[in-house]
């Protein structure tokens, strides 16, 4: 079980969808929690501080060197660092490879990965002098199997996979622990905008006979956070009702 009394946890793309349910359930075990997105934040604020829990809302760009290494710095002088770390911000620009403009490419490497990259390199320092540290990457099942028209989305993933595995390998000898978590299909407004039979279609690829919620994902991500996985290092946990087996 995890008690993050005295704990902060830094939570990307923590607006809706998956964010919001992973900044609400690390609220709740006692963790300050500081909520980082492009859009507000009131609907996760408003959550998080029910549970008893302090929040702080930031808005800004991920993607921008400047704005992650000022976070980095208010975290460390405002709340005395982070020691979680989940970079779950992400886009989509879905299209043919063939018809994929280059500015669709860039966007989704750009907030997909390379914030990751970003957010990443700003906060294990800290994580690497106080030899503790946690970090999640919200990945997807699309980074290991690709999907059509989704070369963009799907090179992001498995770059972010990737990135995962190194980070952890690097980050180990100061016990701090880097892992992926990849969703399936989740029931958020991104994928609520899919077609009825599209819908059906991933449903019949399920086994569990369910779309996830976003809550499948925060309580892995409690559980990668919580003493119960301090040996468990570089790995990539599918959270997709078996679809990947």
């Amino acid at each position: 079980m995890l008690d993050g009394h005295g704990q902060t946890a830094v939570v990307t793309g923590a607006a809706r969808g998956i964010g919001r349910s992973i900044a609400v359930a690390l609220a709740g075990t006692g963790m300050t929690v500081v909520g980082v997105d492009m859009a507000s934040m009131e609907d996760t604020q408003e959550a998080a501080e029910a549970t008893g829990s302090s929040f702080h809302s930031r808005i800004m760009n991920v993607t921008d060197p400047a704005q992650v290494q000022d976070l980095s710095l208010w975290c460390t002088q405002t709340l005395g660092g982070a020691s979680v770390l989940v970079n779950n911000a992400g886009i989509t620009r879905d299209n043919l490879l063939i018809r994929m403009k280059q500015e669709e490419w860039d966007a989704v490497l750009s907030v997909n990965l390379k914030a990751a990259f970003l957010l990443t390199q700003a906060f294990a320092r800290s994580m690497m002098k106080a030899r503790f540290g946690r970090i999640v990457n919200i990945a997807s099942i699309i980074g290991l199997i690709g999907n059509a028209g989704q070369a963009n989305y799907a090179a992001a993933k498995a770059g972010l996979i990737a990135l995962t595995k190194s980070a952890a390998k690097e980050l180990a000898p100061r016990n701090v622990t880097v892992n992926a978590v990849a969703p399936g299909f989740i029931e958020t407004a991104m994928t609520a905008a899919l077609s009825q039979e599209i819908r059906e279609k991933y449903l019949r690829s399920i086994p569990l006979g369910r779309f996830g919620t976003p809550e499948d994902i925060a309580n892995v991500v409690l559980f990668l956070c919580s003493p119960n996985a301090a040996y468990v290092t570089g790995h990539v946990i599918t959270v997709d009702g078996g679809v990947v087996m």
